[in-house]
């Protein structure tokens, strides 16, 4: 629902993630030029302007102010580009403003298209991304003033966001931000995940240092820190969260065989109480692997789906690609393979050894491993 007409909210039917909204002649005639580059947005223009073409290029024509638009266009749309004064757009957005997790990202360009602004939710929301991608489009000049940003450093809320990371909590997002652009001592420490979080063709800058275990950032006493580790923390290095981020790499890869019908319920109650034994985050498992005559095996599916994470099967003769300390004649008389957890957790993850080699609890059997950090540098080059 829309409020394309005033006093009155119609249902229309939006197509993609982004918006361009312009509201003088000029301005619709940069829109639209806009769009015919950027065509993964709808444009939304005032109907006094009217071209004749706008249902043929999917553009919607809007009576009355444009901030009773906006509302809808927040809840709406990832993105929003406003060919708009930026003082209108600060005191029209001003009283809709949620949260920066959730606002989106909102973008201004000025009436002659000259300067592309990131003015909202620059980082999460992609302001700044979306800013220079516009920017391009129409020869522009784009404007960022994220810190991070200018000083070509660490964002601590986008901090892995590409390889899908996500954080424990988000509570000390903006003292660790304040750190590292305050350029106070910085530590970085990273058991798991991709290494390729460092974009600049630069050097690390001085103030910010690696470590190779949270002992030794902790002797170190440095005033912030960005930690990556699938391993839940023992209570002698908790301190370092004090002012730090613990962030959660997708490395934990589950190997799971069970009986059919299983449950959802205990599949989950046996990743779980697996994953607490190993003292790993389930918020760190990438996938649930299995065989593929339980590609429609609901239990596992939904499990996959309540993770969020993916699910993937394999045929026997990918399974028995792998070798195994233990094969099973029996699973292979049912099967076709000669294990199924254990090598379908070693094909999806590239680990020669497994966390958990196989582990029988009621109906379901689980095997646990971890993608090597060389293998997510593997993947990424293979992209």
């Amino acid at each position: 629902m829309l409020q394309l007409e005033e006093g009155k909210r119609i249902e229309v039917e939006t197509n993609h993630d982004y918006a361009i909204v312009a509201i003088t002649k000029h301005g619709t005639d940069l829109a639209r030029k806009l769009q015919d580059a950027f065509q993964q947005a709808d444009l939304f223009y005032m109907a006094k302007f009217e071209k004749g073409d706008e249902e043929e290029r999917g553009a919607f024509l809007f009576t009355g102010s444009v901030r009773l638009l906006l509302p809808d266009l927040f809840r709406t749309y990832k993105g929003i580009i406003l060919i708009i004064s930026l003082g209108a757009v600060v005191r029209m957005i001003a009283p809709i403003l949620k949260d920066k997790k959730t606002d989106p990202g909102v973008v201004v360009i000025d009436d002659k298209g000259q300067h592309v602004i990131s003015v909202l939710s620059g980082h999460l929301g992609g302001a700044n991304e979306l800013t220079r991608e516009v920017a391009e489009m129409l020869g522009a000049q784009p404007v960022i003033t994220t810190a991070s940003d200018v000083q070509k450093t660490i964002a601590v809320d986008l901090f892995g966001k590409r390889f899908g990371w996500i954080w424990d909590s988000a509570e000390k997002l903006t003292p660790v931000s304040a750190s590292v652009v305050n350029e106070e001592s910085v530590a970085i420490i990273q058991e798991s995940g991709e290494t390729g979080w460092w974009l600049y063709g630069q050097p690390l800058p001085g103030h910010i240092k690696t470590y190779s275990s949270i002992v030794e950032a902790l002797s170190e006493k440095p005033d912030a820190a960005l930690v990556v580790t699938h391993r839940l923390l023992q209570p002698s290095e908790k301190g370092i969260l004090q002012n730090g981020v613990l962030y959660r790499p997708k490395v934990i890869v589950l190997g799971i065989g069970c009986n059919r019908g299983t449950s959802q319920e205990e599949i989950e109650s046996v990743i779980k109480e697996t994953l607490q034994d190993l003292q790993f985050s389930i918020k760190s498992v990438k996938a649930i692997c299995s065989i593929d005559i339980k590609k429609d095996e609901e239990g596992l599916i939904s499990a996959a789906e309540s993770l969020g994470c993916e699910f993937r099967v394999y045929s026997p003769a990918e399974l028995n690609s792998v070798t195994l300390k233990e094969p099973s004649e029996t699973v292979f008389k049912y099967t076709g393979a000669y294990g199924v957890s254990e090598p379908a957790a070693m094909l999806y993850s590239g680990a020669e050894e497994l966390e958990v080699v196989k582990r029988k609890s009621g109906n379901v059997t689980i095997s646990v491993a971890l993608i090597p950090i060389q293998s997510r540098e593997k993947e990424r080059e293979s992209v």
